[in-house]
């Protein structure tokens, strides 16, 4: 009978609805306060994962080690652009670094906190990119296509190849590898990249120069 199935879908009470709306209005406050305060602006998880966009932050070690080898693969004044790769943004940010200059690409707009360094970003528009951005122009390139298709990494290909002057260093599921040499020329690499919740799909990293990721 229907009305058996009706029975079957949870329903909130208006007291328990309520303190849910409560609950979210004073975690988006919170996350305003972590990033406006400035405290703990740029620590990995400062913004939080929203999975619609399929977002998943990396542990802490893994940001921390990809961060570390595009500040040796971009050199000593070298520019890092990390298109779709936030968290690696924030631990180059949280190194506070003098010796490189960074931005980030990214969709979501919560990043635009971080001001004139954030850019707005969707792949489905991949040339769709400031003037300011010049062709060629950072000396390594970051990035993480957010889903596991061979249309998301082509066009976030098209964004990579223009900002490079070479160095890529893409993340991906193991299953793009095919995908990631013939649309980037980048080759796996012995490192495995962990995530701060654990993901279904095996990740990996890929290069197209001699890194320190094997």
């Amino acid at each position: 009978k229907m009305d058996d199935d009706d029975d079957d879908i949870p329903q909130l009470s208006s007291h328990a609805l309520a303190a849910l709306q409560e609950f979210y209005l004073e975690q988006q406050q919170r996350d305003g306060m972590k990033t406006s305060q400035g405290f703990n602006q740029y620590s990995v998880g400062s913004i939080e994962e929203d999975w619609q966009l399929s977002q998943f932050w990396y542990s802490d070690e893994t940001a921390s080690c990809l961060a570390n080898e595009a500040v040796v693969a971009a050199g000593k004044g070298g520019r890092i652009a990390c298109v779709s790769a936030p968290s690696v943004y924030q631990k180059l940010k949280e190194q506070d670094g003098k010796d490189f200059s960074v931005c980030i690409l990214e969709y979501d707009r919560r990043f635009s906190v971080y001001g004139k360094e954030f850019i707005f970003y969707d792949y489905n528009h991949p040339l769709n990119l400031p003037e300011h951005l010049l062709p060629h122009s950072f000396d390594i390139v970051i990035a993480d296509p957010p889903y596991l298709s061979e249309e998301c990494l082509q066009k976030t290909a098209e964004t990579i190849k223009y900002l490079t002057k070479g160095k890529i260093l893409l993340c991906t599921g193991a299953i793009m590898e095919e995908q990631a040499a013939k649309h980037l020329g980048v080759k796996i690499c012995k490192f495995i990249p962990k995530h701060s919740r654990n993901l279904a799909n095996e990740f990996r990293c890929y290069v197209n120069y001699a890194s320190g990721l094997d």
